[in-house]
């Protein structure tokens, strides 16, 4: 298993336990409605073709992203990735739809696509592109938005290669 991610088998051991400590500013803020920075732990995810290999990190988390919502209203929640092509061949993805935010509650929310979905939550900063292509050693920034219920409270973030299909998951909690 990979420090920071989990493939559903096993105990998530002491990487788990340690992100899960270094994440706990992270929810304070969070349920404070606070942006703030995320782990800054980097998490490297193997493709499923030889040579795909990217590093992902999470860089923040801003909850509310943006106004806060009318009563009964969701509310955006953008997320801040780091993506770092580490393999020997282009990276070529969408990271919206391989992005999951999920709640407190195992509700799994993914990424929405489209610069126009980050309307409201520019404060954030900027969204990463539809697509992103990456020759080996390039990287990217931004983030991908979320829209949650009002209630909603995330409890951690995942990031899989192959628009989220991918069998490598990069998992970092938030409680």
């Amino acid at each position: 298993m990979r420090r920071g991610s989990h493939r559903g088998h096993g105990s998530p051991g002491r990487a788990a336990r340690t992100a899960r400590v270094l994440l706990a500013p992270v929810l304070a803020a969070l349920l404070l409605g606070a942006g703030t920075d995320g782990s800054g732990e980097t998490v490297s995810l193997d493709g499923d073709h030889p040579g795909e290999r990217l590093d992902v990190t999470l860089t923040r988390v801003v909850d509310p992203a943006g106004p806060a919502p009318a009563p009964g209203a969701d509310r955006l929640v953008a997320v801040g990735l780091r993506l770092e092509n580490t393999g020997t061949v282009p990276y070529e993805d969408s990271p919206a739809p391989s992005a999951h935010l999920l709640d407190t509650t195992g509700r799994r929310f993914t990424g929405l696509g489209g610069a126009a979905d980050l309307d409201g939550a520019a404060d954030a900063g900027p969204a990463l592109p539809d697509t992103v292509t990456l020759a080996p050693g390039r990287s990217a920034a931004g983030y991908v938005v979320f829209r949650l219920p009002r209630e909603a409270r995330p409890a951690a973030v995942q990031f899989a290669l192959d628009s989220g299909l991918g069998s490598d998951v990069a998992h970092w909690s938030l409680s």
